[in-house]
């Protein structure tokens, strides 16, 4: 056995073994963002729209509506931004109307909210106050509560969920000095004695840490007899003795955020506080994100929401050679991308987060290409407002506000939103993961074809899977609905736009979506999860049908339900053409690109052949370390730690 506090050193390959073996491996449920990337079109899937029960409709919309009040009249966006803290009354505030427990069952003393209304919920806090969205997300997305409802004992749930729902706020603790997207080389121990486990490591970026009163802690227990040991979940009171807090970080955007540095010396954990099985505890933390990531779309779309009004209201008084800006056409484009955007964002993020709450799906992709897709999107939207408000999208409210203007803080948004690229997974991350999960059924007939370690017998044996299941499914990715003229005649109602049309180009792009992947996998074959530019660049246009699957759904469920159908038709067809521009530019990228030559490039500035580029400028930034000592010990610091009671 190593010793307790052996960093692991692991290849590429153990931390991909790691990584797939995290994984959920089975499709026990149908998935329409799998089977768009398999070319199989599946409209019946998401058509009709799903809709909440009535019942959780009226509770959520009650809630919000209280939500709202506390908004409007107990905080103050500019304060928490000024000062880089959210009020401990507010938090206060926040736990007296239940906001801690939206996603925990009335049982336990929970809103039992539904994902619709959480997430709802979630984009309302967020556009006051991205920082109070981010605490109440971190809490209830990817902290303790969502784990335990999944995967906690009855007892843990009896113990933990009341505490969670009124009072007590939760943090996630997996992220390292030196430990970001691969889990692998994981360093934080816990060693079994007795009945109890001891944890010792440190943790970075602990998101509500400073401020947690219950911890989910991922740590590695040692494998020897009578444990499996591996990557486990622990539920870890935030004041037990050696747990320090040993630093607020402060970042970009997001300033009222309470993440920290938190080390672990000798902390006694009992047993009991274990969430499921000794190496289970990554497993967890994926399945706990397959939900959890749809936090951060809604948020997105409370921005974009946002973005939109302050683009109308400016727009239209500000003028330029005699006439409102809106009205020339290089600021108009802006506003259109703006507003059909954050249509299709608000119908990815409402369509999955229905699904989720249906369980009729397997929604993993989903949530996945909402989280992608809404990151990069809302940041596209920030910028734009940015741009059209000019020189005042630069100034602060502050400044705004000092020389009588109105505070309309677009650079603050734009700081805010950068994160949401990064954290819970990055752009890159997200590409990768979708991408594993798209070629899924590729890798399930012909894996063992490109796999390395496996025997001649066992690659002609997937080469026969292979052929009967590729004799099966190439013929179909020919021909389909995507070329009869009236096919998805539903969505061409009279005096409307016409979406059928772009349901139509969907169908088709799937097919040569899938298309290309197979002839991807068979020109680069084992080589095909190297080619992370390829990969991305699939996994952008299976977000952009997607997205454009999602607006029409939506336009037409506020068509048949609603008062704005002839309003959201529109939307939905400039939203659609939009990206049918960025799938074409995207699809002529997956061939023709400097791939090749970026990775020529990159030997070169690693090995200082272009080091003469960077003559002329002098480095601030010092010569410390970039990577902080994350050595397990006792600390040597002040514990910053600050429950909110």
């Amino acid at each position: 056995m190593s010793g307790p506090h052996h960093k692991p050193k692991v290849s590429e390959r153990e931390a991909r073994q790691v990584a797939e073996a995290a994984r959920e491996q089975d499709w026990r449920k149908p998935s329409f963002a799998k089977e768009l990337f398999l070319g199989r079109f599946r409209l019946d899937l998401i058509h009709p729209h799903p809709m909440p029960a009535t019942e959780q409709a009226q509770r959520g919309e009650e809630f919000l509506a209280k939500l709202r009040d506390f908004c409007e009249t107990k905080i103050d966006g500019a304060l928490i931004e000024r000062e880089a803290r959210i009020p401990d009354a507010v938090i206060d505030g926040l736990k007296e109307i239940g906001a801690l427990g939206m996603k925990i069952d009335t049982k336990y003393g929970g809103l039992g909210l539904t994902q619709v209304y959480y997430n709802k919920a979630l984009a309302l806090v967020g556009s006051v106050s991205p920082a109070v969205g981010a605490l109440l997300s971190a809490h209830q997305s990817i902290g303790l509560p969502q784990p335990l409802k999944q995967f906690g004992t009855p007892e843990q749930k009896e113990t933990y969920l009341p505490r969670l729902a009124r009072t007590d706020i939760s943090a996630f603790l997996l992220t390292e000095p030196d430990v970001g997207s691969d889990p692998a080389r994981l360093a934080t121990t816990a060693v079994p004695d007795g009945d109890d486990y001891v944890i010792d490591g440190v943790k970075l970026w602990t998101t509500n840490g400073v401020v947690a009163d219950l911890m989910v802690v991922m740590a590695r227990v040692p494998k020897f007899e009578g444990h499996k040991g591996g990557i486990t979940a622990f539920i870890v009171e935030a004041g037990s003795e050696g747990v320090t807090v040993e630093n607020r970080n402060a970042f970009m955007g997001l300033r009222g955020l309470e993440n920290g540095v938190t080390r672990f010396h000798q902390v006694r954990v009992p047993a009991a506080n274990r969430i499921g099985p000794e190496g289970a505890g990554l497993k967890i933390a994926l399945t706990t994100l397959n939900t959890g990531r749809l936090s951060l779309p809604a948020m997105c779309v409370g921005a974009g929401k946002w973005c939109l009004k302050i683009a109308r209201e400016w727009s239209s008084v500000r003028e330029q050679w005699g006439k409102p800006v809106a009205a020339h056409e290089a600021v108009g484009a802006k506003i259109s991308f703006i507003a059909a955007t954050t249509f299709a964002l608000e119908a990815v993020v409402d369509l999955s987060s229905q699904m989720a709450d249906e369980d009729r799906n397997d929604i993993r992709i989903e949530a996945a290409l909402a989280k992608l897709y809404g990151s990069e999107m809302a940041w596209l939207i920030a910028d734009e407002l940015v741009q059209i408000r000019g020189g005042r999208g630069y100034e602060t409210a502050e400044s705004l506000a000092a020389r009588g203007e109105r505070a309309v803080p677009a650079e603050q948004l734009l700081r805010d939103l950068r994160i949401n690229r990064i954290f819970e997974g990055s752009t890159e991350i997200m590409h990768l993961l979708i991408a594993r999960e798209a070629v899924d059924a590729h890798l399930a007939v012909a894996g063992d074809i490109i796999d390395p370690d496996k025997t001649l017998g066992d690659k002609a044996k997937a080469g026969a899977q292979a052929g009967v299941f590729y004799a099966r499914w190439l013929p179909k990715l020919v021909a389909g609905p995507g070329q009869l003229p009236r096919a998805y005649a539903d969505f061409h109602p009279a005096g409307h736009a016409d979406l059928a049309t772009h349901l139509r180009y969907v169908e088709r792009t799937s097919r040569k979506l899938a298309r290309s992947t197979f002839y991807a996998m068979s020109r680069w074959q084992g080589r095909m999860e190297t080619k992370q530019g390829f990969l991305g660049r699939i996994v952008d246009i299976g977000a952009e049908l997607f997205a454009m699957s999602a607006a029409c759904v939506r336009a037409e469920l506020l068509r048949t339900t609603e008062a704005h159908g002839r309003e959201a038709y529109q939307l939905a067809d400039v939203f659609c053409r939009q990206s049918r521009i960025r799938v074409e530019e995207l699809f002529g990228r997956l061939w023709t690109n400097t791939d090749d030559l970026d990775r020529k490039v990159v030997k070169g500035v690693l090995s200082g052949t272009y080091s003469w580029l960077e003559d002329g400028i002098i480095d601030p930034s010092g010569d410390g370390p970039w990577i902080a000592d994350a050595t397990p010990g006792p600390t040597t610091r002040e514990n910053v730690h600050r429950p909110i009671r």
